[in-house]
């Protein structure tokens, strides 16, 4: 999936390897989450609620 406008931003918790996860959440509706180093290739979409269920879990772990 293109998500058109999206922007992208690096996670904090991205490693100082490359090894970068890239979220974009500007979007209305749905957040994107993208491998950095394959800025072309697959991104995974979330609903917003479930995205910031998943961060609150994260965060907490």
């Amino acid at each position: 999936m293109e998500l058109t406008g999206a922007t992208w931003r690096k996670s904090t918790r991205s490693g100082t390897q490359g090894d970068c996860v890239e979220v974009a959440d500007n979007l209305p509706g749905v957040v994107g989450v993208r491998d950095s180093k394959d800025a072309t290739g697959p991104v995974l979409t979330f609903d917003p609620a479930a995205w910031r269920t998943f961060v609150a879990y994260a965060k907490r772990h």
